[in-house]
């Protein structure tokens, strides 16, 4: 193997994070932030590029560059045990959700994914860009027309929110997600992009314009709750939000607001 054989323990439920056990030596990637808790013995280094186990500068240049394609900071982060023993260092995401643990020499060596899905994995992962070959899915799919890929042989770790839910699609078998609830999917499935078809559903029906679709044979994996729903709620939630206040759910409604000051 090229990637470094890390060991993992789950914690919590709604709102998980990743321990990451390293023995000596061993050394995990992550996303600048990711990083909750680490022990004592546990070296962490900035690098140039994206993780993988690129030949001279030009290779980590060229690294870096796909990663800033994909909104993301040229820089990530690695951890290493420089102790004799075993230790352990924990990343968490930013928002509720679930972590996923994917095992990559079990899913053909690459798995695509949302480029803000990936949280942490085994050093020897590497972390790229993967251009959507339709025009349309570039330009309606909702993550735009470049998403993650992460190629390798070890562990990666990749976070949703809500509950998650992975299908495994026989040949030919088709299915229509919402863009923002695709998270992951292996490299053999075919994606793409779907027009809602009916003028009225498509402006009223509040689901969008276009649904993802993907295609088997592969696996995908389906998030309830994308980030960006949960943001959209939160905002409109808040208060002096296009007019709207903190006692939009009482019963008095607009009559209160009449009395609060603010009109």
């Amino acid at each position: 193997m090229n990637a470094h054989e890390i060991a993992y323990k789950i914690y919590g439920d709604d709102m998980q994070y990743v321990e990451i056990e390293l023995d000596p030596e061993e050394s995990v990637i992550a996303e600048a932030g990711g990083m909750m808790m680490m022990e004592d013995g546990i070296d962490m280094e900035t690098i140039f590029g994206d993780g993988g186990n690129q030949g001279g500068f030009l290779g980590k240049l060229v690294g870096a560059g796909k990663r800033v394609l994909t909104g993301e900071s040229l820089f990530m982060t690695v951890f290493t045990n420089k102790f004799a023993g075993k230790k352990h260092v924990s990343f968490a995401a930013p928002y509720p959700g679930k972590v996923i643990p994917i095992d990559l020499t079990q899913m053909g060596g690459k798995v695509v994914c949302q480029k803000d899905a990936f949280l942490c994995a085994a050093k020897g992962v590497t972390v790229g860009i993967d251009f959507q070959k339709k025009l349309g899915t570039g330009f309606f799919g909702g993550e735009g027309f470049i998403m993650q890929k992460l190629e390798g042989d070890g562990l990666a770790f990749l976070h949703a929110g809500g509950t998650i839910r992975k299908i495994d699609l026989t040949p030919g078998e088709t299915l229509r997600i919402d863009t923002g609830c695709l998270v992951a999917m292996t490299k053999d499935v075919d994606y793409g992009i779907e027009y809602v078809g009916k003028v009225k559903s498509a402006f009223f029906g509040g689901e969008g314009l276009f649904f993802a679709t993907v295609k088997g044979p592969g696996s995908v994996w389906v998030q309830s709750l994308p980030f960006s729903r949960l943001a959209d709620r939160v905002m409109a939630s808040a208060p002096g939000h296009f007019g709207q206040s903190r006692d939009e759910g009482s019963i008095l409604g607009g009559i209160g607001r009449l009395f609060d000051g603010d009109n």
